[in-house]
């Protein structure tokens, strides 16, 4: 839709780099920076397999470094205040919209995946007698298989789920389409319903939530930057295999629902 209009049937070994950037730079003028870069990335890529095939001599794209602005990084909004978290997580227990929903939102602050990974969860992705969730890498932001140990609070949420979608291969089937997963809007929607604004707590913000408070308790940095699989910063980190902390990150999964739990029944 945004590159094959401009650049699609012309020879790949005649397309110049102005021409890449003036399809790029359509995307950029209707305000998609985000889906510019990705667009640009993806020409890069194919060019790259050119060349690899023998098909082209040379990645045009390499030659457009620097040509877009770079994207801003967006915060999404959290709540990190332990006493506003207690009162979101009864919130969270009193939804009364369709189960597997409510399951999804109180799985959501115990494992602190991406929105996606967690809507997108599958059965044979988990081994419950092992208490692990092990996410395929094509389903993973980094393309990398991502475990996540499960604390004794989510196996529960999850062997009553079990009952209810244990048939189907995912554990959050849309209702409509109950093959294909519930909507990536289907979280902010619930957190809606019980009264969040979209300025006040997203389902990507239990990772924002997660993140903060668990690095105040002093947990180590790197079991929580790994447990929320974020982009390894060096060439080093990045050669450490995806089970890297695994024992204290057992341990941290547990003491952090432990944890929410002591939230949960404070008083207001």
């Amino acid at each position: 839709m945004d590159i094959f209009p401009y650049i699609g049937k012309r020879n790949r070994c005649d397309i110049k780099p102005p021409e890449v950037l003036m399809a790029i730079r359509h995307i950029e003028e209707r305000g998609a920076l985000e889906t510019a870069h990705r667009a640009l990335q993806i020409c890069g890529k194919i060019f790259k397999y050119a060349v690899a095939t023998g098909r082209a001599e040379h990645d045009v794209t390499a030659d457009l470094k620097g040509a877009l602005p770079p994207v801003k990084v967006r915060h999404h909004p959290s709540i990190i205040n332990p006493k506003e978290v207690g009162k979101l997580l009864r919130a969270i227990d009193n939804y009364e919209g369709q189960y597997t929903v409510a399951c999804a939102l109180k799985m959501a602050p115990l494992v602190f995946v991406r929105p996606g990974e967690l809507r997108g969860a599958a059965w044979d992705e988990f081994d419950l007698e092992k208490a692990e969730w092990r996410i395929p890498a094509e389903r993973m932001k980094m393309k990398e298989q991502h475990i996540v140990p499960l604390a004794t609070q989510t196996l529960t949420i999850l062997k009553e789920l079990h009952h209810h979608t244990g048939d189907s291969h995912l554990l959050f089937p849309g209702m409509r389409t109950p093959d294909r997963p519930i909507s990536n809007n289907t979280i902010n929607a619930a957190l809606r319903r019980i009264g969040y604004a979209k300025e006040a707590m997203t389902g990507h913000g239990f990772r924002s939530m997660a993140s903060t408070l668990l690095n105040e308790q002093g947990w180590n940095r790197d079991a929580i930057e790994r447990q929320l699989a974020h982009a390894e910063r060096s060439k080093v980190r990045a050669a450490y295999n995806f089970a890297e902390f695994l024992p204290e990150r057992r341990k941290m999964m547990q003491a952090w629902a432990d944890y929410l739990d002591q939230l949960r029944g404070k008083s207001c």
